[in-house]
């Protein structure tokens, strides 16, 4: 074979290589089409969590509308939840501080004392891990006698036989505050720690002059008593309300309405909001499901009385609240439009 036949073949034979070389660097090359996993998604299992609601005394309104609160978390979102009656507010701030709770009814006066360690809480330390889920409905100071004793103003405690409420509840604190605003103390009456179901009962017996029940209205207990006597409520008003207001700005005046008891005019008194606490260790997720379960089964707590079909609202949701949101409760009211 000639020479010029031999450098042909090689020269097609070192092209042929070079070819295939380069078609094999371009596939090495070639990005990977291999594909992806889909991103996992995480769904809230919410049977992994017990919802205990901290009320008050079932004479109360705390309980029935804690109740409705629990029962929306049971029937509408599925969550494990019961309703715990309790003594109200300081009882119901210290479980969900030592966990004994995950929600609890409070009236804002004890939740601001617990928090900048003060008045019932003094000596005691600040209570600055309490979050709220949201405000609810106004608590009515109602100074209730009878017209039998003879009391038509708050002077007229002196020497008399007072119930103020169970120790340290959140009836007995404004109970100590009224006594304070008037220049007065618990030396001028002769008082029983009773809470108000209690000394409601101990009046109709004649055992008790005046009681303090600081709750919604018309509180159950009060118009059972009107069924066997009229009741006198008894007015706080003038310097004591200018007093309490100054010293305590917590407290808003207000007016009960001659027809919610029956009496012969509306009376002046003052209120304090209750709010809804919960635990800061419950995770923002659940925080966020509970707060928008709530709102998106508001008919149900509304139905649960007539205070709550009134006041509570996702328009009303911060009022009277003076400590944090919960992080999960904040993100749905960002959602909402509501800061």
């Amino acid at each position: 074979m000639s020479m010029k036949k031999w450098s042909l073949i090689l020269s097609l034979v070192l092209l042929s290589a070079s070819l295939l070389a380069g078609c094999s660097g371009n596939e090495a090359a070639a990005p990977a089409t291999t594909e992806q996993p889909a991103a996992e998604t995480t769904e809230l299992d919410r049977s992994q969590y017990f919802v205990t609601v901290a009320t008050g005394p079932t004479s109360g309104l705390y309980y029935p509308i804690g109740g409705a609160f629990s029962s929306v978390f049971q029937n509408k979102l599925e969550y494990k939840s019961s309703v715990q009656s309790t003594g109200a507010s300081v009882e119901n701030i210290n479980l969900i501080l030592t966990g004994g709770a995950e929600l609890a009814i409070t009236m804002s006066d004890s939740v601001a004392q617990a928090y900048g360690a003060f008045g019932a809480f003094e000596g005691k330390p600040a209570a600055e891990d309490l979050r709220c889920l949201m405000g609810l409905y106004p608590n009515y100071v109602q100074l209730i006698t009878t017209d039998k004793t003879g009391i038509t103003k708050f002077e007229d405690l002196k020497g008399k036989r007072v119930g103020v409420g169970a120790p340290n509840s959140g009836v007995e604190l404004n109970a100590r505050m009224m006594y304070e605003a008037h220049g007065m103390t618990y030396e001028d009456s002769k008082v029983d720690y009773l809470n108000y179901g209690e000394a409601i009962d101990q009046m109709k017996n004649n055992q008790v002059d005046a009681v303090f029940v600081t709750s919604g209205i018309p509180n159950a207990t009060v118009m059972e008593l009107g069924t066997a006597a009229n009741i006198v409520v008894v007015p706080i008003e003038g310097e004591g309300l200018k007093n309490l207001i100054e010293k305590y700005p917590f407290f808003v005046e207000a007016t009960i309405p001659a027809d919610v008891y029956g009496t012969s005019s509306d009376v002046t008194t003052a209120t304090v909001r209750n709010i809804m606490l919960v635990s800061k260790d419950l995770p923002d997720e659940v925080v966020y499901d509970l707060t928008k379960g709530i709102f998106e089964n508001i008919d149900d707590i509304k139905a649960s009385h007539a205070t709550a079909a009134e006041h509570i609202s996702l328009e009303n949701s911060h009022i009277g609240v003076d400590i944090p949101f919960h992080p999960g409760a904040l993100k749905y009211y960002e959602e909402q439009g509501i800061k």
